[in-house]
């Protein structure tokens, strides 16, 4: 880790009393040129703080949740750190990655694949991994109050991490999260495409899956879920009722909240972001 020490600064900017940075780094998990985003509350270097990762949804970037969520004045008040990675490699070279905006670049799922020529650089998840260790050694965070939450694509990212890694994080939820992965249309691509067609693979990294093979409540302080119902994507790709059953078989606590009106976007995602950001700074006192 020692490269990963000393990410270069692109740019930052005031906000809200605490700086908003952009940085870029070598990781070593994808081999290539990396960015992310951080953004620190006021007075941040006195003490440890809780630390929330923002995993972004498809077409997205390590910009998109900083800029558009408006999260920055809540976790000002709150003391919270939030870190947001870029959602996909960049530049890596695979021959068809830009062909189709639900596939390779900025749609990288958040896992590791293993289905070439994808495996080489598209490792998503030891990256989320890395990441979460080099935010710990760059930033006064507490790594005994880490959280994770997402968006969609993210959304999925959030809960299969936690679920996969509860003892890397402490809290997670999610805004209209592919819940379903293995059963949807961007799911089956994506697994198709990385992990290759053993569907048997694919249950690792489908939260549906993974709450019901857990057989218990991984997260027994609750997660918190927010659909809008006006989401064009709800009935084909997102599947919340699937999560929503799994949790209920195992006794895992589940807020699943549905909103009339909204759709799957940042007016959606910023009107309940400071619930969000409350649900998990109640979580890592």
């Amino acid at each position: 880790m020692t490269e990963l020490a000393q990410p270069t600064v692109l740019s930052e900017h005031a906000c809200f009393g605490g700086p908003q940075r952009f940085y870029q780094h070598d990781s070593s998990a994808i081999g290539l040129p990396m960015r992310f985003s951080v953004y620190l509350p006021p007075n941040a270097e006195d003490k440890k703080l809780p630390v929330l990762f923002y995993l972004a949804g498809l077409t997205c970037t390590e910009e998109t949740f900083m800029i558009k969520a408006g999260a920055q004045r809540v976790a000002a008040e709150l003391g919270v750190i939030l870190v947001a990675p870029d959602t996909s490699p960049r530049g890596a070279g695979v021959p068809g990655e830009a062909d189709s905006w639900d596939f390779g670049v900025g749609a990288g799922f958040y896992l590791d694949a293993t289905a070439a020529p994808w495996s080489r650089h598209y490792r998503m998840e030891s990256y989320i991994l890395e990441l979460r260790e080099l935010a710990l050694g760059l930033l006064p965070a507490d790594p005994q109050r880490v959280g994770i939450f997402g968006h969609s694509m993210g959304g999925h990212g959030a809960l299969t991490l936690a679920l996969r890694h509860p003892d890397l994080f402490r809290s997670v939820s999610a805004f209209a999260p592919i819940a379903a992965p293995t059963r949807c249309p961007w799911g089956q691509k994506a697994f198709g495409g990385y992990l290759g067609p053993d569907q048997a693979a694919w249950r690792a990294h489908d939260a549906s899956e993974l709450v019901k093979d857990a057989g218990r409540a991984v997260f027994p302080d609750g997660i918190l879920v927010d659909q809008g119902l006006a989401d064009k994507f709800l009935a084909e790709q997102l599947y919340p009722e699937a999560f929503e059953e799994a949790c209920r078989a195992v006794g895992q606590p589940l807020e699943l909240r549905r909103h009339a009106g909204y759709d799957h976007g940042y007016y959606f995602i910023s009107t309940f972001v400071e619930d969000h950001l409350r649900f998990h700074a109640s979580r890592l006192k």
